[in-house]
């Protein structure tokens, strides 16, 4: 724990101007971002006596042990730049608003030749028209099932609509009505865009000029007679109306808005948002936060805007937007909220009337989100913080383990040995902290050996990442275990550098001193491994050889469940029902599930590959176009060079690199007929590597079977 008086700036350090400000920890993580219109004035309240502080800001400013602050032009610039150091860095004492669920929206891919509707979850996409969010899935299913009847646009995927252009044969809803077949040319593009625009216009709450459309067309059919036409036109507009009251009126004058409430205690504040899109509610959503600080309303109203419209641009922020408290000042607030829409935004809280009505809804729907939430969280919280108290007891630990890291082998019969790595912190998954790993030390299948090279891999980076923040005291004449040789066991696996592990691909390439998370830069209480006495003797050597001994390590052996620990002849037995032995098999079976993935991963690509991998410089393109030219590797193995070189894109350097490598690499062996026994002496005109089961069909030689054996 710092002293917040140790990296306190100097007076007159601090300028009177507006500008953003980050506070950072001992290995450099930004653990705070904030703003304010004066810095001098702002930072001085975090320096004040410990006592008069709020717990949480109590809790941040000694964990910090730095501050820095970088002065902006203004308020605005203030608001931007808070914005996107919170987004890039995620500070752990930030006010971070959680979905409560994950919200589904309507959308349109008005991108595409053929615009399709369907559900769409996740990041919004250029291009496409989003409606909502809604509720439930099913609901939008059940809006877009009503309105196909009139607006008969496209829902299948690429897939379907491909297979159907190329069959010349509509899907089901082409031939039941709902949707009018543009696969097999029963509509035009720019008709069946006009279909997907009137749709967007129903959906966007402008319905009302359509449905006297729809009633002047059903009037005209029934004076000339075409009584059929009349009575489809009659459903439409049943059908419609139905869709419309999923999402009754609630504001008369056809009001863009969004409506934000907020119910909050001393630790957590939940938020409730309304989007009123033409006087409907069109969709709602629900956050809830941590309140790091002691933060107000208006605060939490002001970062739930920028949450809200930060990625948002143009009509996707309504014109007006009305919150239970403004932001002090507003006046930044709005312009900014402005600029994301490029005209003028309505920043206000609701007086009188409808809105202050469905204020009043929200603000209900607000409390009983925050009543639920912390339900469920008292017994989360409970349950969580017994497992630890019960994982330190049973392990003789002098705390709870807040980080814990589990390791656990997986390869198939000695082949792609892998390992896993996965972190669980305060009793939760940590998914952006997970780790994998390629055996390199050795061939072959020994977990123990293995288990010791990945312990030694990734503490060696471990304190690799502690040398470079200076956190590695080197005394005189003595080298740290990076550097001396003698520290390492002969066995032990090959030193290797911090940037050659090839771990998962999710080396971000961040540097060391920009406050974003490094790869293995925060040790762990405990380390948990898959298996029983060696594994853990072989983690528990690999710490030791380093000169690491404040990390418990101990084992969970699936036979049993037991619980072994370094040096120890008998396994520790927690009961069946304890919620710590729970944690701990929630624990190892992720790393086994996360090891075996990755284990999978790398055989399927192996049995994909083919001596044309091999080839420097050819990629996936050259690669079919050579196999589509020759038929096979077989015939392309027997090509000339010139013959190669007719193949476009293939020029007489590369044919002759192609023809070298071919001829280097040994032909693949022969596919066989696993009932007749038949040797098929053209194996190669299959892929590479593959041989023939009971039916004929080539699998990959060395796939497991049903069986989980290896062929």
């Amino acid at each position: 724990m710092a002293d917040p008086s140790s990296y306190r700036p100097k007076p007159g350090q601090i300028p009177d101007s507006p500008g953003v400000y980050r506070f950072r920890d001992e290995h450099r993580r930004v653990i705070y971002v904030g703003k304010a219109k004066s810095l001098r004035q702002r930072l001085a309240n975090y320096f004040q006596d410990l006592a008069g502080l709020h717990p949480r800001t109590r809790t941040m400013v000694t964990t910090a042990a730095s501050v820095e602050w970088t002065v902006v032009s203004t308020e605005v610039e203030a608001l931007q730049l808070e914005y996107t150091w919170i987004k890039e860095y995620d500070p752990r004492f930030n006010v971070k608003y959680r979905d409560d669920k994950s919200y589904p929206y309507l959308a349109v891919t008005m991108n595409e030749e053929f615009p399709r509707v369907q559900v769409m979850r996740g990041h919004k996409k250029k291009g496409v028209r989003y409606f909502g969010p809604y509720g439930h899935a099913w609901a939008i299913r059940d809006t877009v099932d009503l309105l196909l009847r009139v607006f008969p646009v496209r829902t299948c995927s690429a897939g379907v609509f491909k297979n159907a252009a190329r069959t010349g044969r509509p899907c089901l809803l082409g031939y039941i009505g709902k949707c009018s077949a543009p696969c097999v040319g029963r509509i035009s593009p720019e008709d069946h865009r006009d279909l997907a625009e009137d749709f967007c216009d129903f959906m966007a709450g402008r319905t009302g000029t359509y449905l006297r459309r729809l009633e002047r067309q059903m009037t005209e059919a029934a004076e000339e007679m075409e009584y059929e036409r009349a009575a489809r036109l009659r459903d439409d507009i049943g059908a419609l109306r139905k869709a419309m009251e999923k999402s009754a009126v609630v504001l008369a004058d056809a009001t863009d808005a969004d409506l934000i409430a907020v119910a909050e205690d001393e630790l957590e504040a939940a938020l409730q948002i309304f989007h009123v899109r033409g006087g409907r509610v069109r969709g709602q959503r629900g956050w809830v936060t941590d309140k790091v600080e002691d933060v107000t309303t208006a605060a939490l109203v002001e970062h739930a805007l920028q949450q809200l419209y930060g990625e948002e641009s143009g009509d996707a922020v309504p014109k007006e937007v009305l919150v239970p408290a403004l932001p002090e000042p507003v006046e930044p607030v709005q312009e900014w909220l402005a600029g994301r829409r490029g005209s003028n935004v309505s920043l206000r809280i609701p007086q009188r009337g409808d809105k202050k009505a469905l204020m009043e809804t929200v603000q209900r729907n607000a409390q009983q989100a925050l009543a639920l939430h912390k339900t469920k969280r008292a017994s989360d919280l409970t349950t969580r913080s017994r497992a630890l108290e019960e994982i330190a007891d049973a392990l003789d630990l002098d705390s709870a383990p807040l980080r814990i890291e589990c390791y656990d082998i997986s390869h198939l019969q000695g082949d792609d040995v892998v390992a896993s790595m996965v972190v669980f912190e305060d009793g939760l998954v940590r998914k952006s902290e997970y780790r994998r790993f390629q055996i390199k030390g050795f061939a072959g299948q020994d977990d123990v050996r293995s288990m010791h090279e990945v312990i030694t891999r990734r503490f060696r980076r471990y304190l690799a990442e502690k040398e470079k923040t200076g956190e590695w005291p080197e005394e005189d004449g003595t080298a740290s275990p990076l550097t001396d040789p003698g520290t390492a066991a002969p066995d032990a696996a090959p030193v290797i550098a911090p940037d050659d592990d090839a771990d998962d691909g999710q080396d971000n390439g961040f540097k060391d001193d920009d406050g974003r998370p490094r790869k293995f830069a925060y040790p762990p209480q405990l380390v948990v491994v898959d298996g029983g006495q060696p594994q853990v003797a072989a983690a528990k050597r690999a710490l030791d050889e380093l000169g690491i001994d404040d990390i418990a390590v101990c084992g969970l052996a699936k036979r049993l469940e037991e619980v072994w620990l370094p040096e120890d002849d008998d396994p520790v037995v927690l009961p069946r029902s304890s919620e710590g032995l729970y944690l701990l098999q929630r624990v190892r079976d992720e790393a086994h599930r996360f090891a075996i993935t990755y284990q999978r991963a790398k055989r399927a690509k192996r049995f994909r590959s083919g001596p044309l991998d091999d080839v420097p410089g050819l990629g996936e393109t050259r690669k079919q176009a050579l196999i589509k030219h020759f038929g096979s590797v077989k015939k392309l193995r027997s090509a000339t060079i010139e013959q190669i070189q007719e193949v476009p894109g293939i020029g007489r350097k590369t044919a002759e690199t192609i023809a070298a490598a071919l001829a280097q690499a040994a032909p693949a062996a022969p596919a066989v007929n696993t009932a007749t026994g038949e040797i098929m002496d053209d194996s190669e005109d299959e892929a590479p590597g593959t041989t023939a089961d009971a039916s004929g069909e080539p699998v990959a030689a060395g796939a497991p079977d049903d069986r989980g054996q290896e062929r």
